[in-house]
Formats: structure tokens, C-alpha cells, sequence
């Protein structure tokens, strides 16, 4: 016969793999690889890329969006990470920066997915409007978890231009009508949105995508405070201060679990110029 003590032993063995299953949770990264043929010294892209892999493989995001990568920057995560399945193509029609979409192939079947150009003319690779000194583009998933929630999540990840103010701008708000375009085909997704935006939390291209009725910013929503040590770009000397320029954006109906700035650094070296991001959340 089984004693009291083992019986309220598996009752809560019971209940802790319920209540697992009940927030089964999605980890999230952003990443800006720094292009990789950028003539950076120390920083050299041959030199730095063991660090990427190593901050990659320490939080094992499920789901994760790069910006500036290249081809061989794209394999060399696949080779040094385990069960990743990539969508992504170059901004131009000829090789290019990606914006990358890594995810799970163990977790995730993927349903659709496409990219569109930042501009006046979506569908035109290559296309730019505005101020916009590049072409500049967001690559986008439908993705069915065979791990969690029958709910689709719909993954966009994105790279705002760097000079172009009004460009940024008219980006945020395109992204966010794409975004609920896409939704509405969707039966209803989980929303997450990763990117090198170029521009602040609180700016008005993060106003037009951010502050609105469909997504929430993720670090915001565990750092309730602003702080002055929040700045995503490092200048490969490990500052803190200044723009959180890269943001995770969810649904608002999602829980956000945590959300930090990874600021991992090697003997006083960095895995890129601009810190990654992480969010984890809850289905």
C-alpha cells in the first residue's frame, strides 16, 4: 500500500507536468550578427564567431530572428547549433544580408512564409522609399507548434534603415498593417516580432508598431521602469548606455515570462556590435 507521503508525492508530480503543459513557453532571440565581411579588426567576423555560437547555444532560443546575415554567417549557425530549420533570402537580388528566421524543425512545422521589401512597392525586392539610404525588407513564418498550443504563430523579423528617419517611420507603419493583413489569414496567430529597428523604444516608428491594439513591447513588460543602462549597441566596447534599438514584440495577449539584454562578453570581445535580445513566453 502506498503511503500518505508517496501519494502527495505523486499528486505533485502530477500537477507540476499539468501546469507545465498549461504555460508551455516559446524562448525568443534577436540577433544582429554584424555583417560579416565588415573590415573589423579585432572584430573580424573569423575571429568573433565562436562567441555567437557559444550565446546562441547557452539560451537555445526555439525561434530566432538575425539581421545582417550573410550566407556563410547562416551556415555557420546551423553547423554549430543543433535542429534548426532557416528561412531567409538577401534583400537584393543579388547575395545579401538576410533577415534570418531560425527555427526548432523538431517543434515547428512551418505553414507559409514570404518576405516583403520596406518601401513603397512591397512585393519589389530591391524596392525603396522615402529616405531610406537601403532596401531594406522583413521575412516572415506561419508556424504550427506540435509542442504547445494549437493556436498558429506567426514569426516576422525585420531591419529598419539606419539613416533614414521618415523611412523608419513609414516602416513601422507598414510592418504593422502587413502584420494584421497576415494575421486576419491566419485564424487568429500568436504574433512575435523580432528586429534591428534603428530607433528607440518610445520613438515613433515603435509608437506605430509597438504602441498600438495588436502587440506590446516584451522587455517593457518585465522592466516596467525605463533605466539608462537598457541600449542594445554596444560599440564593441561593451557600453550599456544609450537607444534600445533591437525589440521583441508579441501579442498582447501573450504572457511574457522574462526578457533580458544578453550581454555576454569573451575576454573583453563581443559576439557583435548590438547586444542580443531574449524574451521567453508563455503559450
Amino acid at each position: 500500500m502506498k503511503t500518505t507521503a508517496t501519494l502527495i508525492a505523486l499528486f505533485c508530480m502530477a500537477l507540476s507536468m499539468s501546469t507545465a503543459h498549461a504555460e508551455n513557453t516559446l524562448r525568443v532571440m534577436s540577433f544582429n550578427l554584424r555583417y560579416g565581411k565588415a573590415n573589423d579588426g579585432e572584430n573580424h567576423w573569423d575571429k568573433r564567431k565562436p562567441f555567437v555560437a557559444t550565446v546562441i547555444n547557452d539560451f537555445s532560443p526555439d525561434l530566432m530572428g538575425t539581421q545582417e546575415t550573410l550566407d556563410f554567417q547562416k551556415d555557420f549557425v546551423l553547423e554549430q547549433t543543433s535542429g534548426y530549420q532557416y528561412f531567409g533570402r538577401s534583400r537584393m537580388n543579388t547575395p545579401n544580408e538576410h533577415c534570418g528566421i531560425f527555427y526548432k524543425s523538431d517543434r515547428f512545422v512551418q505553414l507559409a512564409g514570404g518576405h516583403f521589401w520596406l518601401s513603397e512597392s512591397p512585393e519589389v525586392p530591391e524596392s525603396k522609399s522615402w529616405d531610406s539610404s537601403l532596401p531594406r525588407m522583413a521575412t516572415w513564418v506561419l508556424l504550427q507548434d506540435k509542442q504547445g498550443s494549437d493556436r498558429p504563430i506567426l514569426f516576422v523579423n525585420t531591419h529598419f534603415d539606419h539613416r533614414g528617419k521618415q523611412a523608419r517611420l513609414e516602416s513601422g507603419r507598414l510592418l504593422s498593417e502587413r502584420i494584421g493583413r497576415l494575421a486576419k489569414t491566419a485564424n487568429d496567430p500568436l504574433i512575435i516580432v523580432t528586429g534591428d529597428f534603428n530607433c528607440d523604444a518610445g520613438s515613433e516608428p515603435y509608437q506605430a508598431l509597438v504602441d498600438n491594439e495588436s502587440l506590446k513591447d516584451t522587455y517593457r513588460e518585465v522592466h516596467v521602469t525605463e533605466r539608462s543602462d537598457e541600449g542594445t549597441f554596444n560599440s564593441w566596447v561593451g557600453k550599456s548606455e544609450g537607444a534600445r534599438i533591437d525589440w521583441i514584440a508579441v501579442s498582447k495577449d501573450a504572457t511574457v515570462k522574462d526578457a533580458e539584454v544578453v550581454r555576454t562578453s569573451f575576454d573583453g570581445h563581443f559576439p557583435s556590435d548590438h547586444y542580443p535580445i531574449t524574451a521567453t513566453i508563455a503559450q
